[in-house]
C-alpha cells in the first residue's frame, strides 16, 4: 500500500491542512530567499559564491585600511549566508552541520583564511535553534545569525551585529554554547592583540527573541573554557598602572545559567603570569 494514503483519517481534516500549509510556507520562504539572493548576486555579473568572496574581501580590507564600511555590502553578504544556511536546516532529519561547515569553509576569500571563517552551531532549545558565526577576515566585521522555527520552516529569527547592537565588539568572534536546554551561549570578541584583550557576553534565545544576560568589561590576558561545571573565565584583574602590559593579579570566575539567570558562582585569585600570552 502506498504510504501516502495509509495515514489515519484523524489527520486528514483542518489540522492536516494547517500543518501542510505551515510546512509549505517554510519551504517557500527558504526557496524564495535563495532565489532572491541568487538574483541580486547575479546582477553583479558573477556567480553568487564568487561575488560573496569578493564582497567579504572588501569588507575586511575596508576596515583594515580605515576606510568607510558599506552597510549595504554587509547586508548583501549576510543575506547570502542565510540562503546557504536555511536549506541545510530545513530538512526532515537532523541537519548535517559537519557537512555544511565543510561547504562554508570553501567560501573563504583569503589564502590562508586568517581571521575568516563561517560556521553553523546548534544552540539548543525546543525546537532547536541554530546560529551561524561569521568572521569576514582579519580585522573585518563579525556577526551572528540565529535561525529558529523548527524542521521545514527555519528562518532568520535574531541577529547580533553592529547594526543591531551599536556597542557590539565585532572583531574575531567566537561562540560557545553553554546550556542546550535553554539555548544559552557566550560570545567572545577580540583577543587578537598582544594582551589577549577580550569582551565576553552571555545570551539566551527564548525561541522568539534574543536576551542579553551579561557583558564583561574589556578583560586583559583573558582565557576561557566551558564544561559541565559552567563557564570559566580567567583574566588580569589588577594591572600595573606604570606598566599597563604587566599584570599584578589574575582572577578566575565561574559562571552558570541556573534558575533562569546568569550567575557568577565563584571567584578565585590566580598567580600573576610570568609572561603575556594568548
Amino acid at each position: 500500500m502506498n504510504s501516502n494514503f495509509s495515514a489515519s483519517r484523524e489527520f486528514r481534516g483542518p489540522r492536516a491542512l494547517a500543518l501542510a500549509i505551515f510546512a509549505f510556507c517554510g519551504v517557500f520562504v527558504t526557496i524564495g530567499a535563495s532565489v532572491f539572493v541568487a538574483r541580486v548576486f547575479a546582477q553583479a555579473g558573477s556567480d553568487p559564491a564568487s561575488e560573496f568572496k569578493r564582497i567579504s574581501a572588501q569588507l575586511s580590507a575596508a576596515r583594515l585600511s580605515g576606510g568607510d564600511e558599506s552597510a549595504a555590502q554587509m547586508e548583501q553578504a549576510l543575506a547570502y549566508l542565510d540562503s546557504v544556511a536555511l536549506p541545510v536546516l530545513n530538512v526532515p532529519a537532523e541537519p548535517n552541520l559537519e557537512g555544511a561547515n565543510r561547504g562554508l569553509a570553501g567560501l573563504v576569500s583569503h589564502t590562508p583564511p586568517v581571521g575568516e571563517n563561517y560556521r553553523l552551531v546548534k544552540l539548543g532549545g525546543t525546537p532547536a535553534a541554530y546560529a551561524m558565526v561569521i568572521n569576514f577576515g582579519l580585522g573585518g566585521p563579525a556577526a551572528v545569525r540565529i535561525y529558529a522555527g523548527g524542521p521545514g520552516h527555519y528562518a532568520l529569527a535574531a541577529k547580533i551585529d553592529h547594526t543591531v547592537q551599536k556597542d557590539f565588539f565585532d572583531s574575531d568572534l567566537e561562540l560557545v554554547p553553554i546550556s542546550m536546554p535553554d539555548a544559552v551561549f557566550v560570545t567572545v570578541a577580540g583577543r587578537t592583540d598582544d594582551l589577549s584583550t577580550g569582551l565576553f557576553s552571555a545570551w539566551q534565545f527564548d525561541g522568539h527573541r534574543l536576551i542579553t544576560l551579561w557583558t564583561s568589561d574589556l578583560l586583559q590576558q583573558s582565557t576561557y573554557a566551558a564544561d559541565d561545571a559552567g563557564f570559566h573565565l580567567a583574566y588580569c584583574s589588577s594591572v600595573d598602572e606604570d606598566r599597563p602590559s604587566q599584570c599584578l593579579k589574575m582572577s578566575q570566575d565561574l559562571y552558570r545559567f541556573q534558575a533562569g539567570a546568569w550567575k557568577r558562582i565563584e571567584t578565585a585569585d590566580l598567580p600573576p603570569p610570568s609572561a603575556s600570552g594568548k
